[in-house]
């Protein structure tokens, strides 16, 4: 993607930071796909490689870092408010359609992991947003959360978000927690996976120096808040597809089927992607391809020869 410019825009009193790819040769306005990533994510993470498909499709890519992440500003730093990144979603698909090298009237919006679950949200809150394309999303964190960490290790978490909440009211700081970690069974991690440790850190090493991998124990509470299947509901009239690692047991497939099967739009697409897993979609790039090609596909179909 050589077409490619660094841009920056504002939400709620934050400066986002973005990329922005044109396809080569691209003349008058294009369509537009919004990107976003997951859990402790940056723009450099991944984005770019399924970017590079979509915009072989045709369409302009945004990628962009939260408030609090990345290049982005933010002061409480690897804190993930999800309805927050959500309006970040919508503030960039805001500044999207001022470019005069955007067709404003063909914008979409891509997701992996917690974005797949914001894009669900901004698709149905957003009538601006004609396509939503949700990669292994989280739907529902609450039983999400207690589901991967067992039921003895979830009320090891129960007690210590309530303590980082009254730690706190008291301070005013901000507790930290691991995103996942090698020993799980000793040590709490919001996505208690060593495999999620050992490929993060992998990626951080090969392409995405910014990447931390932690963030603010408030971010897990308010995960367990977190939940799509509303939203899902709501999107009767455009065209939506979910990408799922079949037994996904990160952000649990079977969750992210029921979610599909509540969309009630006529122009609903599931892709289950054999013989990957959630870690894999990251990691293994003829496995992010076959994700990256359906997604792609989809997009064409439905935005760019829309």
């Amino acid at each position: 993607m050589s077409n490619t410019r660094k841009v920056s825009f504002r939400s709620e009193g934050y400066t986002l930071s973005g990329v922005l790819a044109l396809p080569e040769g691209a003349k008058g306005p294009v369509p537009l796909v919004v990107m976003g990533g997951g859990w402790c994510y940056v723009k450099e993470i991944v984005m770019p490689h399924y970017a590079k498909g979509i915009v072989a499709a045709g369409a302009a890519v945004l990628m962009f870092d939260y408030r609090n992440f990345g290049e982005s500003s933010g002061e409480r730093r690897q804190h993930i408010d999800p309805w927050g990144q959500i309006e970040d979603f919508r503030n960039a698909v805001t500044y999207a359609e001022s470019l005069p090298e955007i067709d404003s009237n063909r914008i979409g919006v891509w997701g992996i992991s917690y974005a797949g679950g914001h894009v669900i949200a901004v698709a149905a809150m957003d009538s601006r947003v004609k396509l939503a394309v949700s990669n292994i999303p989280v739907v529902n964190g609450y039983e999400n959360m207690r589901r991967t960490h067992g039921s003895t290790r979830f009320n090891d978490l129960e007690e210590l978000l309530l303590e980082d909440r009254r730690n706190r009211a008291r301070t005013g700081q901000d507790g930290r927690m691991p995103m996942s970690s090698l020993t799980p069974e000793k040590e709490l991690s919001t996505w208690p996976f060593a495999l999620i440790h050992q490929i993060f850190h992998d990626i951080k090493g090969r392409e995405a120096p910014n990447h931390e991998h932690w963030s603010t124990i408030e971010s897990t509470e308010l995960l367990l808040n977190y939940n799509v299947a509303p939203f899902a509901q709501r999107i009767y009239d455009k065209p939506i597809m979910l990408v799922i690692a079949e037994g996904d047991e990160i952000t649990l497939w079977d969750l992210e089927i029921a979610t599909y099967n509540s969309i009630p739009s006529a122009r609903k697409e599931i892709a289950v992607i054999p013989r990957v897993s959630h870690m894999s979609l990251y990691s293994q790039q003829d496995h992010l391809s076959r994700a990256g090609a359906a997604a792609a596909a989809f997009i064409k179909k439905h935005l760019v020869d829309a």
